[in-house]
């Protein structure tokens, strides 16, 4: 059990540390909306390594990668989401007020939350790596408990690196830096989104 567990660590905090769509959403609306935007978005990416997981752990995860049809919306259709928000970014992109300063809509929190999940569960790369994990290092013969604590791993792991990611963006000197250039910032975040959104696009299984 001890080598599963290092082997899962050591995945999941490469995985974290390597720049992806979670990554630049949770960056992008940190910025927008400061340190509760960050962690509520981090919090919906969370969720949706949780759904993953499940059904990883049932199954369903091999069928949709093994189904070219069922691979394939799901790759367009989080390639789709990626790129309309990084559309929505280039737009914004055209005032030059502060970030603070944008209106924020009454169900912003729960608007945080959902992007971070979307932008998550449509991404075919969680069904790879989970699929791969649940493949090579939890199998079968791998005990329920064992099963459980190796997940509570990775997500501690990932809700570590999401914490100290967003306090860090949150920053003063950080926030103050990026917010002076708030255009740059946003077309830089929306060619960002919608590069990661056409490479998704044309992903191989």
């Amino acid at each position: 059990m001890l080598d599963q567990i290092f082997v899962v660590a050591g995945i999941t905090v490469l995985v974290m540390v390597s720049p992806g769509p979670d990554m630049v959403i949770v960056l992008r609306n940190t910025l927008l909306g400061g340190r509760v935007a960050g962690l509520k978005t981090s919090a919906g990416v969370l969720a949706g390594n949780l759904v993953h997981i499940a059904y990883c752990a049932v199954g369903v995860g091999w069928l949709i990668s093994q189904s070219i049809l069922a691979f394939a919306a799901l790759k367009y259709a989080g390639a789709a989401y990626l790129i309309y928000l990084g559309v929505r970014s280039l737009l914004a992109a055209g005032g030059d007020a502060p970030l603070e300063e944008t209106p924020k809509p009454a169900v912003a929190g729960r608007t945080w939350f959902v992007q971070g999940f979307l932008n998550n569960i449509l991404n075919p790369k969680g069904t790879l790596f989970y699929l791969g994990v649940f493949t090579l290092v939890i199998t079968p013969q791998t005990s329920a408990p064992t099963v459980l604590l190796l997940v509570a791993i990775m997500m501690a792991i990932s809700a570590t690196f999401w914490l100290g990611f967003v306090c860090t963006l949150d920053l003063g000197i950080v926030r103050t830096t990026l917010l002076r250039c708030r255009s740059a910032v946003e077309r830089l975040f929306g060619g960002l989104l919608i590069f990661l959104g056409l490479r998704v696009a044309v992903m191989e299984r």
